[in-house]
Parts: C-alpha cells; sequence; structure tokens
C-alpha cells in the first residue's frame, strides 16, 4: 500500500473472480455524474491499493459500468495514476510484446501474453471533463487490459497457442 497516492476515502470492495457472470457482461456508459461516480472511483482507487494491483475495472468490483482505475509505470519507469470513465480505446499499436500479465480476478496466475507496446485510452474524468491518456510498455498493457474488462472480457481471452492450453489447465484444476 505504499505506492497509494489517489484515493482520499472510499471503501474496499472485494475483486470479482473468473466465474461471476458480471466479467462477462459489456458495461454500460456512465450517465450520471455524481458523488455515487466519485465514490466508486474512489473505493476502486482503494480496492486496487489493497489487493496490489495496478488497474481495476469498475465491473471487477461488481459494477457493470464503463470506469476503470490505474497506477502503473510506462516503460521509462514514469508512474501514471488516474482513472477513466466511459473509456474507449482509440488506438493500440507498435510492437507485439509477449510478456507475463496477471488479473486480480484470476488470482495467482500469470500467463504470456501479447498486447501492444503503444495504447491510446479517451474518455472523461468523473466530472465530465474529456481525458486521453496514452501508454508505452506496461502502461499500455495496462490500458488495453482495463479496457478489456470493460467489453466483458478477462485476459486469458487473449491468450494463444501454448499460454492459452497452460491457462485453461490451471483454470480446470482450481475447479477440482
Amino acid at each position: 500500500m505504499s505506492k497509494r497516492t489517489h484515493a482520499r476515502q472510499g471503501t474496499a470492495r472485494p475483486i470479482r473472480r473468473l466465474g461471476d457472470p458480471v466479467l462477462r457482461t459489456e458495461c454500460d456508459p456512465v450517465r450520471t455524474f455524481d458523488a455515487s461516480l466519485e465514490r466508486l472511483v474512489d473505493d476502486m482507487f482503494v480496492t486496487m491499493y489493497e489487493e496490489d494491483g495496478a488497474g481495476v475495472a469498475a465491473n471487477q468490483v461488481g459494477v457493470g459500468l464503463r470506469a476503470f482505475v490505474y497506477d502503473c509505470k510506462d516503460d521509462k519507469g514514469r508512474r501514471h495514476v488516474g482513472h477513466v470513465v466511459n473509456p474507449r480505446l482509440v488506438a493500440a499499436d507498435g510492437e507485439l510484446l509477449v510478456e507475463p500479465e496477471g488479473c486480480l480476478s484470476v488470482p495467482g496466475m500469470h500467463f504470456k501474453t501479447a498486447r501492444h507496446a503503444y495504447a491510446v485510452v479517451e474518455g472523461v474524468d468523473v466530472k465530465g471533463k474529456p481525458v486521453r491518456v496514452e501508454g508505452t510498455g506496461y502502461f499500455a498493457r495496462c490500458l488495453q487490459h482495463e479496457c478489456g474488462h470493460l467489453d466483458g472480457n478477462v485476459y486469458i481471452d487473449v491468450l494463444s497457442g501454448d499460454a492459452r492450453r497452460e491457462a485453461m489447465r490451471a483454470i480446470r484444476a482450481l475447479d477440482r
């Protein structure tokens, strides 16, 4: 929790795990910008820090709205902290980097996942003000990962080949 810088207040919420239908449902756009949205974002930050994550999407805390928070570094070691409401992944290009990736909703598992080295997300903040976030390296990976959640996907959905087979075996073993 030493990296906590954003949430002034808030309450940690339980992270929804793989198998929860909310993770497989496309999230609805945020239409009401009020104190409840600000509370949700604060709660998401607290949850992310308590779970030692790099990002949390609203559906990971059981809320089917298009919003995510993040706190992670890019490929130059610069730290990025913020949130995006109604995000749209408008660019994901550059080299495909295949690196280990994990997810708070699939705890304890990391699989080599291909993500673009550069990503751009546009949306708004909790007040409705437009934001544009550009990321490289690990931060680009985070932006792509969180946008995927809001479309009803988890990172294992983008796996292929041996990594996908390994993930499916590991998940089936958990179900036993």
